[in-house]
């Protein structure tokens, strides 16, 4: 899941990037409103949470909420804000916020509250995403062979896990290495040149170990396809 983090507090936004992805989110942060709606505009539906700051440089996260909402765009909207008066609070939910937490807070609350609107998004993650006899099992991690010759499982990382959903996602199309590289990894990370290659290598050895060989497709100086059945 790929979430926005609008926040100018470095401290605080440091904290909080640093929460999330140590629980494998995906996180693009920015530190002012105007960087932050570009991202919005640029790439719709890039995002499945977006995470504001009240007050911002440029253009207010309320502002940010209040545009979406114009736009008929439903993404979910936590505000973060010092403001914790009942006039706030109504104010805020009244721009279009699903939710509204007063700082000082503590993260396990934040990320509480994140899962929470994760629920609300339509279709959010099945336990199970199956292509043919190749299954991801949500709950545990795992790569699932699903073959009456040979029922085999294995676990995979976060990345690993990631790239293989992104290419069952879209089995049978060709996703380019930027794609890939925008889909696993922010804006701000600093990433070789042969990351997505690397990563492709790594999932290939799991996959093999599960039964399925040589189901990843290389179309070279492009990317990578996935040709498993349906």
């Amino acid at each position: 899941m790929r979430l926005l983090l609008v926040e100018d507090e470095k401290d605080l936004g440091s904290s909080i990037h640093h929460a999330l992805t140590k629980r494998d989110y995906i996180v693009d942060w920015v530190e002012d409103g105007a960087t932050a709606w570009e991202y919005l505009q640029t790439i719709p539906q890039r995002y499945e949470i977006a995470i504001l700051d009240w007050m911002l440089p440029q253009l207010s996260g309320l502002e940010i909420c209040q545009r979406l909402r114009q736009q008929k765009n439903p993404l979910p909207v936590m505000i973060l804000t010092a403001r914790d008066s009942m006039i706030d609070r109504v104010t805020g939910l009244d721009a279009g916020a699903d939710d509204y937490l007063v700082k000082p807070f503590g993260m396990e609350e934040l990320l509480a509250r994140v899962r929470a609107l994760q629920r609300r998004i339509p279709n959010f993650q099945p336990p199970q995403l199956q292509v043919g006899d190749l299954m991801l099992d949500y709950g545990n991690f795992l790569v699932v062979n699903l073959s009456a010759n040979s029922y085999l499982s294995v676990v995979l990382t976060a990345k690993e896990f990631q790239l293989l959903e992104y290419l069952m996602q879209h089995h049978q199309q060709v996703l380019t290495h930027d794609q890939i590289r925008a889909r696993l990894w922010d804006f701000a990370s600093d990433n070789v040149s042969n990351v997505v290659a690397a990563q492709v290598r790594l999932l290939r050895r799991k996959l093999s170990e599960c039964g399925f060989c040589n189901v990843i497709e290389t179309i070279r100086g492009f990317g990578y396809k996935l040709i498993i059945g349906n």
